[in-house]
């Protein structure tokens, strides 16, 4: 029995530049299901392929009945994407860039290649592409690096002209042949050991800095959520920042950090994160391990969702299973707080519904980050989370008592402090029973 494909040209944004004409194929697998409609994930894969300004000419939904071990797609899918390819090249306007948004193998890649007579990538390899377009800092460019060489070391197979093009400096080897590949495959198995090493550096330091934070008790608030929610924006809106935000799938990739006094008086420090998104390959979660760790160990997560989007249900979804693989249960985890973005481009019945769902549920609230409407909503459920079971309780401390001092800044809030000759008169919001543990008589004045 034959394998038959059609495949569907869709009316999709496309988007321009001088980096390269492309050419996006989504492939819809017969008998697979999944929670997004083919329109929406040709959409993401356009929008990924913008995040890193590529000319994307044309985009297509492939339908596979039956999916090739040689090439994934069906002969007569290939024969009529290659015979837009040729007419596009003859036209003097060639397609360089062949995007299917799913998961090839190496050989399926390479037969892809000498199909189309243009360069082939998939999904992980997109991604792959954008991250190394957006990290900034030394650990971000770590991260994306041992990911990519992840990717590359199973890629090996491969044509030398791509391989030399990848490898770049690497001028000292010769041809092709199989013992190139053996030594490729350990330079950069080398490689991955070292940058591991290098991560394993940045857990340690992380490790401490989280330390320090401790003693001076701010308490942490991580933002994620699927990319393009708005996590970026909502940033900049709560602490006054100024980080790249821009509706673009990846717009931030590097972890940020700042302090944020919520209305209360109350000091945060809050963390923005890279964007999760569907069918994130298991290398890439474990690349970026260190700067998810910050979620670990966060006291308050906000989990922004795209309240508006038509797919918002799924993406929920797909941060829930990667938060779970974090070991954080977004259903029990009491520090997980759901917040709806985007309110602003709701209208009528579904807006009046977002707002409900978001009042009935305490760990929830549905705000605007781009016009900060509700963002008041969110400062009193983070105010409320940190003082549930504390007391203010106020407290003088001789200077010479270092000990005291220091365990009061490492167990509970200094709220204000004032210092005259002899003693720090502190207010400090604190659990009863920690304080109870203190142990040094005489120190309590009066409670709140």
């Amino acid at each position: 029995m034959g394998t038959h494909q059609n495949t569907d040209s869709k009316t999709i944004e496309t988007h321009r530049s001088n980096l390269g004409r492309a050419l996006v194929l989504h492939p819809v697998l017969r008998g697979v299901e999944t929670a997004r409609s083919a329109e929406a994930s040709l959409e993401e894969a356009v929008g990924l392929a913008a995040a890193i300004d590529l000319d994307v000419v044309q985009a297509a939904i492939v339908k596979v009945n039956q999916p090739r071990p040689a090439t994934l797609l069906g002969g007569g899918a290939i024969e009529q994407q290659a015979t837009l390819i040729e007419e596009a090249r003859e036209a003097g306007e060639p397609i360089d860039l062949v995007i299917v948004d799913h998961l090839l193998t190496p050989v399926q890649q390479r037969n892809l290649e000498r199909a189309f007579g243009a360069k082939v990538i998939d999904r992980t390899g997109l991604i792959l592409e954008i991250f190394g377009a957006r990290a900034r800092t030394h650990e971000g460019q770590l991260q994306v690096e041992l990911a990519s060489l992840t990717y590359q070391k199973s890629r090996l197979v491969r044509s030398w002209t791509h391989l030399e093009r990848q490898r770049g400096g690497f001028g000292f080897l010769g041809g092709p042949g199989e013992s190139q590949l053996e030594l490729d495959r350990r330079l950069i198995g080398n490689r991955i050991v070292r940058i591991k090493r290098e991560l394993d550096d940045v857990r340690r330091t992380r490790g401490l800095h989280r330390k320090a934070r401790a003693k001076v008790p701010y308490p942490v608030v991580a933002l994620v959520g699927y990319t393009n929610a708005g996590k970026s924006t909502l940033f900049n809106r709560m602490a006054g920042a100024d980080v790249f935000a821009k509706d673009l799938l990846f717009a931030t990739l590097d972890p940020t950090m700042r302090q944020v006094v919520l209305p209360s008086g109350r000091k945060v420090i809050l963390s923005d994160t890279v964007g999760f998104i569907s069918d994130l390959p298991t290398h890439l979660v474990a690349a970026f391990r260190a700067t998810l760790e910050e979620v670990q160990s966060a006291d308050i997560i906000l989990h922004v969702r795209d309240i508006a989007h038509p797919d918002t249900e799924a993406q929920k979804a797909d941060v829930e299973a990667i938060l779970a693989d974090l070991g954080i249960d977004p259903e029990r985890d009491p520090r997980v707080v759901e917040v709806s973005n985007k309110i602003d481009l709701l209208a009528g019945a579904e807006r009046d519904a977002a707002l409900a769902r978001a009042g009935r549920e305490g760990n929830a609230c549905a705000l605007s980050a781009a016009t900060g409407e509700r963002l008041d909503t969110l400062f009193r459920i983070l105010d409320g989370r940190m003082t549930a079971g504390r007391e203010l309780v106020e407290l003088d401390v001789e200077h010479g008592d270092g000990a005291t001092l220091a365990w009061l800044y490492a167990h509970g809030e200094v709220v204000d402090r004032r210092d005259d000759d002899s003693h720090a008169h502190l207010q400090v919001a604190i659990e009863p029973a920690t304080l109870a543990r203190l142990g040094h008589a005489g120190q309590e004045r009066a409670t709140a």
